[in-house]
């Protein structure tokens, strides 16, 4: 972007932009509302790539994970193709929630399963986290869940492109009504969802068959991300009182969403101490 654009603002605006397949995501500062369309087409130039460019104007609700977003320059269209880690995943970013920015943690997590495992994915979207997990590792089974009926509309479908048919099972619903038919089957639970993370760890526990790990997604602040880190531990912790017996927890910066805001994944091993009634 050029001085014409406000220089500096708009480099800024366009440095956080999220790229899914064709499409790009952008923020932009109150002081260049007025000249959004023109940030849009500018994007386009500088990436040939992009055929549409959106810009984010609502935050990421809660339970569907779906944020407002206003067309700005290119196609009118919201659906697209993004590849990941040999993957393709049709994705609609007026429906669902993508980030791109979670492509390593993806394949992070992939790298640490374990052959013959059964994973319960507790807020899976489109299926991007279980998708690579399954096609990454020797992962048996991925049990996949959403609540959002566009996103399990597509999971199904990223399912079926992918070849993962049987090993990744989608299921439609919150996570917490399928603790009944899989209490005690998984050796590892996904909870990617930061702002229900700790409101679920009961039902997190449940899943698991005797000891295993759980993946908890917080978001937290602090001046460093050490800081960020041991206030996700100690959220966990508290979390985890009386319900799962921490054996080893480790954690680690996902990604800085904000001025001394971040996104932190903790892994907890251990022992589930809610007996059956």
């Amino acid at each position: 972007m050029d001085g014409r654009l406000g220089g500096g603002d708009a480099s800024r605006a366009l440095s956080g932009i999220d790229i899914v397949g064709d499409i790009g995501i952008i923020k932009v500062p109150d002081s260049l509302i007025e000249r959004r369309h023109e940030m849009g087409e500018r994007l386009l130039e500088r990436l040939p790539s992009l055929k549409a460019v959106y810009r984010q104007t609502s935050p990421v609700n809660v339970v569907e994970r779906v944020r407002g977003i206003e067309w700005l320059a290119g196609e009118r269209r919201t659906a697209t193709t993004y590849v990941e880690s040999g993957c393709s995943f049709k994705v609609d970013v007026s429906s669902v929630y993508f980030s791109p920015r979670l492509s390593f943690e993806r394949r992070r997590v992939a790298g640490i399963c374990r052959t013959g495992e059964t994973v319960v994915n507790m807020f899976a979207g489109v299926g991007t986290f279980s998708i690579v997990m399954a096609r990454l590792s020797g992962v048996k089974k991925v049990y996949s869940i959403d609540c959002n009926p566009a996103a399990y509309e597509l999971m199904v479908e990223n399912v079926e492109m992918n070849g993962m048919g049987g090993r990744v099972v989608p299921l439609m619903g919150d996570a917490k009504d399928f603790v009944r038919s899989l209490r005690g089957t998984a050796d590892r639970v996904l909870m990617p969802l930061p702002e229900l993370a700790i409101n679920y760890m009961e039902h997190a526990v449940r899943y698991l068959s005797g000891r295993g790990w759980l993946h908890v997604y917080l978001h937290t602040e602090g001046r460093t991300g050490e800081d960020a880190m041991a206030d996700a531990e100690r959220q966990t912790a508290a979390g985890a009182a009386a319900i799962f017996n921490i054996m080893e927890m480790q954690s680690r910066v996902v990604r800085s969403i904000g001025s001394r805001t971040f996104q932190v994944v903790v892994d907890a091993y251990g022992e589930g101490l809610i007996r059956d009634e």
